[in-house]
C-alpha cells in the first residue's frame, strides 16, 4: 500500500519579516500544493520574538529583540534558542475535519512520542494557564491547553494556527533543550515523529520563484512595517 506524500522544504535562514511572510504566501497558495502537506523547517538570522496577530506588540523586549506579528495567533515566542517548523494543510485534506484543538493536539502527540522515546520527560498540558492576560501572553512562560511540557510545567513546544478556505498554517516552536540543545538532532526528530505518526513519507520541495518573490514584497510592505507590527493594521 502506497503511503501519503508530503512536501519537505528544509529552507535555510532568513530575516524575521521574510519568515512570516513566506509562510503567509504558503497558505494562500496552497492549490499549488497538489492536495499534499507541506513541512517547512527554518531558522531566523538574528534573535527574535513573535507575537501573535492580535496581541500587544512586546515593545519592551525591542532593546534584544527584533520583534514581528505572525499571521497565527498565540503570545510571545522567543526565537533564539529554538527550532521552528510550518506545516501548511491544504483544504481537502483528512486533518482540516479536525477542530481547531484536535488539529493542534495532533502536531504535539506526534512530538510527545518522540521526545518520550528518546527519554525526555514531557507531556501534553491537560488545562492551560488560567488568568492569563491573552493580549500579552508569553507562550513558553504560559502554556496553553495541548502544549508540550516538562513535569515542572516548564514549556518544550508550542504552536499557532490560522484557519482560512485555503488550509491550515500551523506555525510550531520547540526548545533546542528537547534534544539536549543539537538543533540537527531536534530536526530529524521533529521529521521523524511527523512521519511515524501520520504514516507518510516526505517528497523535497522547494516553492517557484514567484512565491519567493511574493514572500519578499509581502515583508517589505506588510510585516517589516510598524502599521503591521504595532496596530495590527494592513
Amino acid at each position: 500500500m502506497n503511503k501519503e506524500k508530503w512536501l519537505c522544504w528544509m529552507d535555510s535562514t532568513h530575516d524575521p519579516y521574510f519568515n512570516m511572510a513566506m509562510d503567509e504566501v504558503l497558505l494562500a497558495n496552497s492549490p499549488l500544493l497538489a492536495g499534499k502537506v507541506l513541512v517547512r523547517i527554518y531558522r531566523w538570522d538574528r534573535p527574535s520574538v513573535s507575537f501573535g496577530s492580535s496581541q500587544l506588540c512586546p515593545t519592551e523586549l525591542s532593546s534584544n529583540y527584533t520583534l514581528v506579528r505572525r499571521p497565527t495567533g498565540g503570545g510571545v515566542v522567543y526565537h533564539d534558542v529554538d527550532l521552528t517548523y510550518t506545516v501548511v494543510v491544504p483544504p481537502g485534506h483528512k486533518i482540516m475535519s479536525l477542530d481547531r484543538m484536535e488539529s493542534y493536539k495532533i502536531f504535539h502527540e506526534a512530538l510527545l512520542d518522540k521526545m518520550t522515546e528518546n527519554g525526555v520527560a514531557a507531556v501534553l498540558e491537560s488545562h492551560g494557564s488560567e488568568h492569563v492576560d491573552r493580549a500579552t501572553m508569553q507562550c513558553f512562560v504560559s502554556p496553553s491547553k495541548f502544549d508540550l511540557v516538562a513535569p515542572s510545567g516548564s514549556k518544550y513546544a508550542g504552536a499557532a494556527q490560522r484557519r482560512t478556505r485555503n488550509g491550515i498554517l500551523h506555525q510550531g516552536s520547540i526548545k533546542l533543550e528537547a534534544a539536549n540543545g543539537s538543533w540537527d538532532r531536534l530536526c530529524a526528530e521533529l521529521l521523524e515523529s511527523l512521519k511515524l505518526k501520520f504514516d507518510v513519507e516526505y517528497e523535497s520541495w522547494q516553492p517557484p520563484q514567484e512565491l519567493i518573490d511574493e514572500a519578499v514584497k509581502l515583508a517589505e510592505d506588510k510585516y517589516s512595517g510598524e502599521k503591521w507590527n504595532l496596530h495590527h493594521e494592513y
